[in-house]
């Protein structure tokens, strides 16, 4: 009975410590964020209202773009961050508000349909973004970043809504771990090899070629875009060969305002490690809202 009422003592007290340390966290998280969430954006900065929309990769969501968010922030690119979710039926919710005339905004957006590699359906949660957005805001250009999956939201936006003039116009693409042209261990060919003068793969997925007809339709002139990679050492990041991130080229450079690679090497150069790096959040932040 002691040693029951012992351990139920000692149970109290570890709790009682870990509600303690949880608290003393939160606050001092809360005091950070209000600090940081409170700062004035930096005129070393482009001064726009045009939001960056963020895409998360396959079977993770929105905290996995708050480091990048969190870095821009910092950074005193803007003080204002909301989240957009989406649920499998493609309603979409705004958790937060854009004020007028807010500058550099950021929009982390969550699918509840986390784990569909129908791409197409991706690309139609994006335009449920793009349109609430719209109509809540009146938005007439936009700023897109995608992680691994995230990316195939983008370029399935893209490929279906590229000729609807009355949706914004994309202005800056990052396209961080994409896996145009397949997956390692998955679909990805590693015979594949890229044309030296347009990049064009010598193999190519069915998804890839379906990814071909983008070249038609992609904006002229309009977007500027800036491919990033990683190296482990091995050619890869460990889910994507260079290869396949690389031939992005082939669908966009000859439409595209601007084309430009990024590769980031050693153990930053990791798929999951991409959209929590330093390098690439300064990449990211000089490419989309540098002066």
């Amino acid at each position: 009975m002691k040693d029951t009422k012992f351990r139920l003592g000692k149970l109290k007290k570890i709790l009682l410590v870990l509600c303690l340390i949880f608290v003393v966290v939160t606050v001092a998280y809360g005091i950070e964020s209000a600090i940081i969430y409170n700062r004035q954006p930096s005129t070393k900065y482009v001064q726009s209202t045009r939001p960056t929309l963020f895409f998360h990769g396959f079977g993770s969501g929105s905290l996995a773009e708050r480091h990048m968010a969190r870095a821009a922030v910092k950074s005193g690119v803007t003080n204002t961050v909301i989240e957009a979710n989406v649920d499998k039926s493609g309603n979409v919710t705004l958790d937060g508000k854009i004020e007028e005339g807010a500058i550099n905004p950021i929009v982390l957006v969550n699918y509840d349909d986390n784990k569909n590699p129908n791409y197409r359906q991706d690309g139609r949660y994006a335009l449920a973004v793009v349109k609430k957005l719209q109509d809540e805001y009146g938005f007439t250009e936009m700023n897109m970043v995608g992680h691994s999956m995230g990316n195939m939201s983008i370029m399935y936006y893209m490929l279906d809504n590229s000729g609807y003039r009355t949706l914004p116009k994309l202005v800056k693409q990052v396209d961080i771990a994409g896996h145009f042209d397949g997956i390692l261990a998955y679909d990805f060919d590693e015979n594949t090899a890229l044309d030296k003068e347009n990049g064009k793969p010598s193999i190519m997925t069915e998804t890839y070629k379906e990814l071909t007809r983008i070249r038609d339709v992609y904006p002229e002139n309009q977007t500027d875009v800036l491919n990033i990679f990683g190296d482990r050492g091995d050619g890869g990041d460990g889910a994507v060969s260079i290869i396949s991130s690389k031939s992005l080229r082939y669908l966009v450079e000859g439409k595209a305002k601007s084309y430009r690679e990024e590769l980031i090497k050693g153990k930053g150069g990791k798929h999951s490690k991409l959209h929590e790096n330093e390098e690439v959040d300064k990449l990211l932040i000089d490419f989309i809202w540098g002066k």
